[in-house]
Formats: C-alpha cells, structure tokens, sequence
C-alpha cells in the first residue's frame, strides 16, 4: 500500500520542513542481521569517543525485493536501547524522491536528508557515519579545512578534508552542502556540527571516521605551535595522488591458498 498527499500526516509526525516526504509504502522491515551491524557501530562509535550521546547516526546502503533503500538509526534514542527493529528505512523512489517505510517504529534520524542524498548520488558509498567527534568539531566550528599536511589526509579520498558551509541541522540545505563539500572524496566537516565519514560498508566508514578524528586531533595541535614554527610542509597534490592511488589497494593480500 502507498500512501500520499494528505494521508502522510496521518501517519507520521512531521519534521518541521517535511514537504519533501512524497510518500510512504508498507515494506520488509530491515534484516536483523545487517540492523545489528547499525547498531553495534553505533556503540563503537562512543567506545571510542567519538561520539557522545545521541549526537551521532548511521546509514547503510539495502536491498529487499521491493527495492534499493537506506537503514538508517532512528532519532533521538539512546544507543543502548536499540534493537534491530528500531532501525528505519527510506527507499530510492521514483524521480529521486524519498519512500519511507509504514512500518517504520519510529522516526529516522533527522539527519536523514544526507544520509539519502549522499546514498543516492555516490554509488560508490555504502555507509555512512556522522559524529561529533571533539578534535573534528573544533576545527568544523572554526571553519577550518585538513591540508594535505600528512600522507593518511588521503585515507579519506582525497588530498583534502573540506569543511561544508553551515545551515540548520536536518535540512536540504545542509543536505546540499555536505554533498559539494564531499565531491569524490570519503569525508568533510560540517561548519559548527561536526563530520561526515563513508565508506563501502560500516567498518570501512568508522575507519574513515576514527582517521579523521586522529588527523583534526594532530592538526589542532599544529595549529597551536605554528606561530612559534610556522606553517606545516604540505605534501603536493602530485604526491597525494600517488598516495590516494595506493590506497586504493592497500592492505589486499593474495590469495596464495592454504597449501
């Protein structure tokens, strides 16, 4: 069953700028095994201090027979009090348009929007985490990228971490930012929020999001002597393109059998 126009309100409590909700289908809810992934990054996320409270969310690329969707953790609950069927779902519809699932226990984080655009635009992501992680947000708050000031800025994707121009916290706006902030690459922050890590699957993404905290964490302490020492050596856009291309296969071992 599909539901839309006015019947939506009926259903599902509103966000404030909710318009772009087009409709809602019943659907397969998501599968246990890969809701329980959501979840334990979730609490990885603060064991490592990453992240604190519920500031956080995460998203995973599905499929079920009905289509392509996002997984995404719910708003505003407690990471310990997740279960698998907390988790929501948002379908790829029609003309890019979201599809939420009816049977959704309750709302998707408010961050969904970039989760969805983010999903629906790189092919080449799977998953997604934000945080507010303390050495990334300080930067993000002050409007500050990540030079190439070190080889593992390339972990991320690129010879760069970029910093997405500020707007309110859940909206299109921000949505379209983070996307342009992000380009090709595998993580931004977001000006007075936080960042942004993906990857291609949940593992891959919380690597990216740990990294990233690391290099903002060396980077501030950079900032703090560079009146005594000066500005750090940057490597030169040549030499992250050797570096970004040599991660891509870093870390594969051969297949040499177990003869």
């Amino acid at each position: 069953m599909v539901l839309k126009g006015d019947k939506i309100a009926d259903k599902v409590p509103k966000f404030p700028d909710q318009v772009q909700l087009s409709m809602i289908i019943k659907s397969i809810p998501v599968e246990t095994i890969t809701a329980q992934q959501i979840i334990d990054t979730c609490l990885r996320m603060n064991s490592l201090g990453i992240n604190q409270g519920t500031s956080g969310n995460v998203s995973v690329r599905v499929r079920d027979s009905i289509g392509e969707a996002i997984a995404i953790t719910p708003s505003g609950l407690d990471y310990e009090d997740l279960t698998p069927d907390k988790i929501c779902k948002i379908y790829f519809g029609k003309d890019k348009e979201p599809v939420f699932a009816e049977n959704n226990r309750y709302l998707p984080s408010s961050e969904w929007r970039f989760h969805y655009d983010i999903l629906l635009n790189r092919p080449d992501v799977n998953a997604i985490v934000h945080t507010h992680s303390i050495h990334a947000t300080a930067l993000a708050c002050m409007g500050i990228p990540i030079p190439s000031f070190h080889y593992m800025v390339a972990r991320t994707g690129g010879s760069s971490i970029k910093v997405a121009d500020y707007a309110t916290f859940g909206t299109q706006e921000l949505s379209n930012n983070a996307l342009k902030a992000l380009g090709n690459s595998l993580a931004c922050l977001l000006k007075n929020h936080g960042m942004i890590a993906c990857g291609k699957d949940l593992r891959h993404a919380l690597k990216v999001a740990q990294e990233l905290e690391t290099l903002a964490q060396i980077y501030l302490k950079i900032l703090s002597v560079n009146k005594i020492y000066g500005e750090p050596q940057l490597l030169s856009e040549e030499e992250m393109q050797i570096v970004i291309e040599k991660f891509k296969t870093y870390g594969v071992q051969p297949n040499i059998g177990n003869g």
